[in-house]
């Protein structure tokens, strides 16, 4: 299947409210390019330089979101560019993305990501210290908290994933209630995106399905 047969397919399947974030991650620029032409526009990176090398080198209204790991010296590489941080899960990252934004005169948007799998590997916060930290927003004014970012085990029980996946919908009820941006929940990707839609995510990061397994 080709990059735009794929995406098109999932226009067809998703909900009008869930966006899809092609995850370009260790693509060539070449099959971005592809999916640019089939009318996809938000793509997801979880390094910083790759993020920054593609985002002046393509089109100026792709919107690039940041998905991997962010360390805090790697702020300044992916704050010019970014038009959703997915991945805060430290008050100590939080304030260097709202330091970085201040100097840069812009407000950043971001999401929390929770720790909703049982896997010691993957990253995030627990529920109860995204609602604490959630709470203390006012103190970096050039941030905006849109919602929740999480991911499911890694697994074949979807009852598992599900379970998983309403953990994270909770939280963003809790949230939504106290913060008026916070409409959004990420999570959803290529084995497990269906029943992601069926708990209510509000976007899905999908990437082998669209460009294939890693080159």
């Amino acid at each position: 299947m080709s990059i735009a047969s794929a995406i098109q397919q999932l226009r067809n399947e998703l909900p009008s409210t869930v966006q899809l974030v092609a995850v370009s991650k260790f693509k060539p620029v070449s099959d971005i390019l592809e999916a640019y032409r089939a009318g996809q526009r938000a793509f997801g990176e979880n390094r910083p330089q790759e993020l920054a090398a593609k985002a002046r080198e393509l089109p100026a209204d792709i919107q690039w979101h940041f998905i991997g790991h962010l360390q805090t010296n790697k702020v300044k590489m992916v704050v010019p560019y970014a038009t959703l941080i997915h991945s805060v899960d430290s008050e100590r990252l939080l304030a260097e993305i709202d330091k970085t934004a201040r100097n840069l005169g812009r407000t950043v948007d971001i999401l929390l990501e929770i720790h909703i799998a049982e896997e010691a590997t993957k990253q995030g916060l627990s529920p109860d210290e995204a609602e604490s930290l959630a709470g203390r927003m006012a103190e970096f004014p050039n941030v905006r908290l849109r919602g929740v970012m999480g991911m499911a085990t890694f697994t074949d029980d979807t009852d598992q994933v599900r379970r998983e996946f309403r953990v994270l919908k909770a939280l963003s009820g809790r949230l939504s209630t106290r913060f008026p941006d916070c409409d959004q929940i990420s999570m959803g990707m290529s084995e497990d995106w269906p029943v992601a839609v069926e708990e209510g995510t509000t976007i899905v990061r999908i990437g082998t399905f669209i460009f294939g397994k890693r080159n």
